[in-house]
């Protein structure tokens, strides 16, 4: 009977994972009392989040077209409030439990907090895109791989934590885009460490506009240039829609041995070689990968102070200015007040990772990742992260890929995707087909 009854809500859950996201009914709000791509359009009560009016699509003076780094829009405002451990319990409510770790943690912590700027906006046709995958798009395989969408959100609307997941996972950055990075390292006692820099260039087949479908959502390839001792290295993953049945494909290239290898290991909780280990392969981005190790739940949607519009530390931090013992120089981190989406996920039964459970907040404008809190074994918080949004008011894409994690445990934080000193991000065309290949990294690694 016990084992008839599993069966049973294994089935009910798998059936329910696997439902369209909502009816045409449903979907009459996008573009009405929701945003195009499913946020509250709507002021919050008492205005302290403004009403979305379709973002910032105009650039400010000083950007030059084509150019990678982009100036700050709201380099005018000021704080409106400043939290620091003393205050923090009165505004305990809107702080991720990492946030009040840190705050805990270190004396020269703080959140400041600017005026909410709604600045996300998006080309119109991924709002049109939206609208059409919302009643078509379906999770299967469990919630792990979606079908039915194409070159717009998938789940605007979402219902469970693995439709809102992939909306994370497929956010818009455009097509394409390269960018020179660093990743950087700063241990308990304060000296910063250059764990890797080098190129990256990432695309989204997922938002080919041109195509009618894709198979693969996201794919990068990172060519090394330094440290000294990894120049010449060189690394491709990419990622499938059927992610839930198709493996990641992953490959590395090795100056030393002069080959490409297959490497299937580049996921879930296998140490990131790029940050010198500091955090695991599905920390990048806040989330990345395959969700086959845990159970998502949709836990709502809430009013929580997370990093917004952070252009100071994309494009216009100095490293020696930003990277500060224990944390990040807090004059150079702007904060806001957004609603988001609270993503919990549990270990499954049977399965290993590092983190026993996880917590995500998505941001409702953009459905980027922009805060995790990580909990080892023993259910202690282990490691907190957070992105950094800024967004690209030329294309315009909500960026939010440069991010960190600050380890709890052993007091080390990691910076990943650096990118102020080293000429910014600049969205690209993709790349051709031959540069996706095996033989094409190995040519890309000589040095």
């Amino acid at each position: 009977m016990h084992n008839s009854l599993t069966v049973l809500v294994s089935l009910m859950a798998a059936a329910f994972a696997s439902q369209a996201a909502v009816s045409a009914d449903e979907a009459k709000a996008l573009g009405t009392t929701l945003t195009a791509i499913g946020a509250d359009k709507a002021a919050n009560g008492d205005g302290t989040i403004p009403a979305y009016t379709g973002g910032m699509t105009t650039a400010p003076a000083g950007f030059k077209a084509g150019d990678g780094i982009r100036p700050n829009p709201f380099a005018g405002d000021k704080p409106r409030l400043s939290i620091d451990a003393k205050s923090m319990t009165q505004h305990a409510a809107r702080l991720t439990e990492g946030t009040k770790a840190l705050l805990q943690k270190y004396p020269s912590f703080r959140v400041d907090v600017y005026p909410t700027q709604r600045s996300v906006a998006f080309p119109k046709w991924v709002a049109d895109n939206t609208a059409k995958n919302a009643v078509k798009a379906k999770t299967t395989n469990d919630g792990r791989s979606i079908e039915g969408a194409h070159a717009g959100f998938p789940f605007p609307m979402p219902k469970t934590g693995y439709e809102a997941m992939w909306n994370h996972l497929v956010r818009f950055n455009g097509q394409a885009y390269e960018a020179k990075y660093r990743n950087l390292s700063v241990d308990a006692s304060g000296r910063v460490t250059l764990a890797t820099e080098g190129v990256s260039n990432q695309e989204y087949p997922y938002w080919d506009n041109t195509k009618g479908s894709a198979d693969t959502f996201w794919k990068i390839k990172l060519t090394y240039t330094g440290p000294a001792r990894r120049a010449g290295e060189a690394l491709m993953i990419i990622d499938p829609l059927d992610i839930g049945t198709k493996d990641r494909r992953a490959w590395t290239y090795l100056p030393g041995q002069r080959r490409t290898k297959v490497a299937p290991d580049l996921a879930h909780d296998t140490p990131n070689p790029g940050t010198a280990g500091a955090t695991t392969f599905d920390d990048t981005f806040i989330f990345n990968g395959s969700m086959d190790r845990f159970d998502f739940k949709l836990v709502g949607k809430k009013e929580m102070i997370v990093p917004y519009n952070a252009y100071a530390a994309v494009y216009g931090a100095k490293q020696d200015d930003l990277l500060k013992p224990n944390h990040l120089n807090p004059d150079l981190v702007r904060w806001e007040l957004h609603r988001v989406w609270v993503v919990e996920a549990t270990l499954r039964e049977g399965k290993r990772h590092v983190y026993s459970k996880r917590t995500f907040y998505l941001d409702e404008d953009s459905w980027a990742a922009l805060a995790s809190d990580n909990y080892d074994a023993r259910g202690q918080l282990y490691r907190t992260g957070f992105a950094y949004m800024a967004p690209s008011y030329d294309l315009p894409a909500p960026y939010s890929d440069m991010f960190g994690h600050y380890d709890l445990v052993s007091r080390i934080y990691s910076l990943t995707g650096f990118i102020a000193e080293t000429g910014g991000v600049r969205h690209t065309k993709p790349l051709p087909e031959r540069e996706w290949t095996a033989d094409s990294l190995a040519g890309a690694g000589v040095r």
